[in-house]
């Protein structure tokens, strides 16, 4: 099937490169191909080669997915140097339609990529993937690193007792890959109607197959806020109330551990950095760091004073003042506790906050 089409591909191709806007309806952003440019200049980018049976549609499946940087269509395996189209559906070289595809360990585990490229092919079909008959059309994983390679070999072998028949996926290492000719690198962008033989349905899951990981302390609706603060807590942390002081919970509080965002659950100050002001809220010398709260000017109740807000949750803290103790760095954070929680040091590992104990050890 692809036989008789590719020199329809080659003429659309030629087309669609002379128009250059046809290239926006499927391609990914420009910002996006910038970013990936610099992960993978910044980044230790990795590689493994993906023989799926025609490399048209297995490129544009693994383009889909989070993590994955860079792809390129090519021949790999084969016995001669610097193969053909021509060459390669002669049946004489011994060479499989491949995808070199680059991915940033980082963002996406290679796992994954293997359990999604089974979903694109059958594993037990010998050189035969869709309509495409040939030995070019083999399926096989390889890799560039022994590491790879093992893993590789351990994941098909898993993923093989699904099936009734056996699997026939090549899981070694590459012998050799040249690049394909330029019309057949990113077709399927260029030609958005061109032959597939991968369904157009497992696009959209690669797209969803790794999303971004929710952020661990997220803002929440001031709605469900009110459902779950006391007034008090709501008062202050949503309309920049001000307790009273000597009147509160943790103005008194001299036990080990951490107080967090009560709106977030993010952890904000520890209590070695607490000490007695005299002015009857609890007070620190310091948050964890800087990046976890906003300072601003605020000129309320006729007073210029630096308000501070934690980052995440936007929730009003208290006030920053200089007049705290100076072998400490002379600032005073005074912050309410309807603002807090306090996580005791023998709760924190259970809490999920035990990265935070070592900021306990008094120096």
């Amino acid at each position: 099937m692809k036989n008789i089409l590719i020199v329809l591909g080659i003429i659309l191709g030629i087309a669609v490169f002379a128009a250059k806007a046809g290239f926006l309806n499927n391609t990914k952003p420009k910002e996006e191909k910038k970013e990936n440019q610099k992960i993978m200049d910044n980044k230790n980018v990795r590689e493994i080669y993906f023989a799926g049976g025609c490399f048209w549609g297995t490129e544009h499946f693994f383009q889909q997915i989070r993590g994955v940087v860079g792809t390129e269509v090519g021949y790999a395996n084969g016995n001669i140097k610097n193969p053909t189209y021509e060459q390669v559906v002669s049946h004489s070289t011994g060479f499989a339609e491949t995808v070199k595809v680059k991915y940033d360990p980082e963002q996406v585990d290679v796992k994954l990529l293997i359990d999604l490229y089974f979903k694109t092919i059958d594993p037990t079909s010998v050189n035969k993937q869709g309509n495409d008959r040939g030995d070019q059309y083999r399926t096989g994983i390889y890799s560039t690193d022994k590491d790879t390679e093992a893993i590789v070999k351990e994941e098909v072998q898993k993923l093989a007792k699904n099936y009734g028949k056996p699997v026939v996926v090549e899981t070694i290492a590459l012998k050799n890959f040249y690049k394909a000719e330029d019309y057949h690198q990113d077709y399927l962008d260029k030609n958005p109607g061109g032959y597939c033989h991968i369904e157009p349905g497992l696009f959209e899951m690669a797209k969803n197959a790794n999303p971004l990981p929710k952020a661990k302390y997220q803002k929440q609706d001031k709605k469900e806020l009110k459902k779950e603060l006391t007034s008090e807590q709501y008062r202050v942390t949503q309309e920049n109330g001000t307790e009273m002081p000597f009147k509160n919970e943790y103005w008194n509080e001299t036990r080990e551990g951490i107080y967090v965002d009560i709106t977030t659950g993010e952890p904000l100050f520890v209590s070695t950095d607490k000490f007695e002001s005299g002015c009857g809220w609890p007070s620190f010398s310091k948050p964890i760091t800087k990046k976890l709260i906003n300072e601003k000017l605020d000129r309320s109740a006729g007073m210029d004073r630096v308000e501070v807000r934690s980052k995440t949750g936007d929730a009003h803290l208290g006030h920053v003042f200089t007049d705290g103790p100076t072998d400490k760095g002379g600032l005073r954070y005074c912050i309410n506790s309807a603002s807090l929680k306090f996580v005791p040091k023998a709760e924190m590992e259970k809490k999920g906050y035990g990265e935070y104990l070592p900021l306990l050890d008094k120096k």
